[in-house]
């Protein structure tokens, strides 16, 4: 599978929107679950590691996952990660990690996943009893977020009560969503949701 990433990982850190999004995200995130020294974190499509930047520090070990070597060769190069981060470049989905999590992380990475559902049932089977996922994206838009070429977008945004359906279906409960950030963009407002949900 080619590396769709392979192109942007060079400046991907210092690009407005990631920037922006990592800025967001991971203090919502922060806000909404109850990180502890003890826990053990996914972030799933890690990138380059903007959101797990932010996590990182409050956690005890954060597993890195992303099917794309250039952006998580970028993750691995940064000193504040040793010890504390490990690398996992394959797709879960196919490849399950033999570790259950406390937390799941996400951002900007499912609409990259065709089958939704398959991973939110990924993800349920990565966590242990009683943990959560704290997930964001897009909500649903008129496709004008990506360029017309841009290749792996396999959603325009999410409808947050059908989103809500796959999750219920995956066995999560205490399903939230809120308002992490609205991103403009060549003249538009996009909205980003952060869901929450647990694992009983």
């Amino acid at each position: 599978m080619s590396d769709l990433f392979d192109a942007k990982a060079a400046d991907w850190d210092q690009q407005s929107i990631p920037q922006q999004l990592s800025k967001t995200i991971g203090p919502a995130i922060i806000r909404k679950i109850s990180l502890t020294s003890d826990m053990e974190v996914m972030d799933f499509g890690a990138g380059t590691g903007l959101l797990t930047a932010h996590i990182a520090p409050l956690v005890n070990k954060i597993a890195a996952v992303d099917i794309s070597r250039a952006m998580l060769d970028k993750l691995a190069n940064k000193p504040e990660f040793k010890q504390k981060v490990e690398i996992h470049c394959q797709n879960i989905m196919d490849q399950p990690l033999d570790t259950q999590y406390d937390l799941i992380i996400s951002a900007m990475a499912m609409h990259h996943v065709e089958d939704t559902a398959s991973l939110l049932h990924s993800f349920f089977l990565h966590l242990k009893p009683g943990a959560s996922i704290a997930l964001a994206d897009l909500d649903k838009e008129d496709g004008s977020f990506h360029p017309d070429d841009t290749q792996g977008v396999y959603h325009l945004g999410f409808d947050r009560e059908a989103l809500r359906s796959l999750l219920e279906d995956a066995g999560f409960t205490d399903i939230r969503f809120s308002t992490a950030h609205t991103l403009s963009k060549d003249d538009a407002e996009f909205s980003v949701f952060l869901l929450t949900a647990s694992k009983q």
